[in-house]
């Protein structure tokens, strides 16, 4: 009777260890960040090609479709490629971590007129969806809203006139 419960205080034991790793073991996993590319992504290679002089039709043939384009009132239009690197952990809101664009500027010719690679580090983060609604230049709670008239009724109606 004895090697009995031996035997199973110790696959007791043995099942608790191995119950103990794996939690930790999934915990961590859970915890690992993930890492995602989006966007255009950039080589060092294509931006060499990239020249001015060149043809709209020749960027788009060596980059493929921009990004984003932007067009100005009497200038050429300009091609955005942009790349992220967003990493995200467990139910973390994702980060971004690195970002690049390449700017294209065309002249009126439809021309290369001349190009820039920009980084996170050279702007601000847009936030274009905040889902908030700007107010002018007041913040205004429900009851300041409410209450921001009293104490200012005018006496001087028809029954108080003289």
């Amino acid at each position: 009777m004895a090697r009995k419960t031996l035997k199973t205080t110790m696959s007791k034991r043995f099942f608790r260890k191995i119950c103990a790793i794996l939690t930790v073991g999934f915990t961590l996993f859970a915890c690992t960040p993930t890492i995602d590319y989006r966007g255009y992504l950039l080589h060092p290679k294509d931006i060499a090609k990239i020249h001015p002089g060149l043809s709209k039709t020749q960027v788009l043939s060596l980059l493929g479709s921009p990004s984003t384009i932007g067009t100005v009132k009497n200038r050429g239009d300009r091609f955005y490629y942009i790349s992220s690197v967003v990493e995200s952990e467990a139910f973390f809101r994702p980060k971004v971590v690195d970002r690049k664009i390449l700017a294209i500027h065309f002249d009126r010719e439809n021309r290369v007129d001349g190009f820039a690679t920009y980084s996170l580090e050279n702007g601000q983060v847009v936030n274009f969806s905040s889902r908030e609604t700007p107010v002018n230049d007041k913040d205004l709670s429900i009851l300041r809203e409410l209450f921001r008239n009293v104490g200012r009724f005018d006496a001087g109606g028809p029954a108080s006139a003289p």
